[in-house]
């Protein structure tokens, strides 16, 4: 890159939002990887991307205020503040879950992956090919999704909206949670939570791609 393209960018990226950054930088990696045809020069530009995420410091919380708030089920007070979170989401949106079977959910996902949010999942194998798994649907809808297929189960339930937001607990996102179980959840802006489970999303994120 020449001198004067790297002045011209950073001056760009400078007059630009956060979302719009987040959706720049996307835009950049997949031209990238339209460009090369390789499977290891993909695992390259996969590794960077990856790489760069990691890189960046989280995202400022959503107010300067600590909020937390907690929903319970049977019911549909989970399913409500999950589907809430994920309309609101403005830039990206991180969902690492042992299994998403509610098609309600599903369709929320899908929609913030059409108004352009980075959308990423993981979720664990042994459920992923069940029936009613919407992971696969997930996936073919261009949604980026990445598989625990080790012996063990990835069990965590948790999403984390635009770096900023997080969402956990022993909710899962399936309509037998909603209608039938004794399950939680909990949202929290505290940077201290959103951070860590942030990292840990992150490094689950690079460990599934090996």
């Amino acid at each position: 890159m020449s001198r004067s393209e790297r002045r011209a960018l950073g001056e760009l990226f400078g007059e630009l939002t956060s979302a719009n950054r987040a959706r720049l930088r996307a835009r950049a990696f997949e031209l990238a990887r339209q460009r090369f045809s390789g499977s290891e020069e993909h695992q390259l530009l996969a590794w960077l991307e990856d790489a760069v995420k990691l890189s960046l410091p989280p995202a400022e919380p959503h107010s300067q205020t600590v909020i937390g708030e907690a929903r319970f089920s049977p019911g549909l007070g989970c399913l409500e503040r999950i589907t809430q979170g994920i309309h609101e989401t403005q830039r990206q949106l991180d969902i690492c879950v042992f299994t998403i079977t509610d098609d309600r959910i599903t369709r929320e996902i899908l929609e913030a992956k059409r108004r352009g949010v980075e959308v990423r999942v993981i979720s664990d194998n042994d459920k992923s090919l069940d029936r009613g798994s919407d992971i696969e649907r997930i996936e073919a809808a261009g949604v980026a999704v990445r598989i625990d297929t080790t012996e063990h189960h990835m069990h965590h339930k948790f999403a984390i909206f635009d770096r900023s937001l997080l969402l956990t607990g022993s909710y899962n996102w399936t309509r037998s949670a909603a209608e039938f179980n004794a399950e939680n959840i909990v949202m929290t802006n505290h940077p201290g939570l959103v951070s860590s489970f942030t990292r840990v999303f992150d490094e689950l994120w690079v460990d599934l791609a090996q």
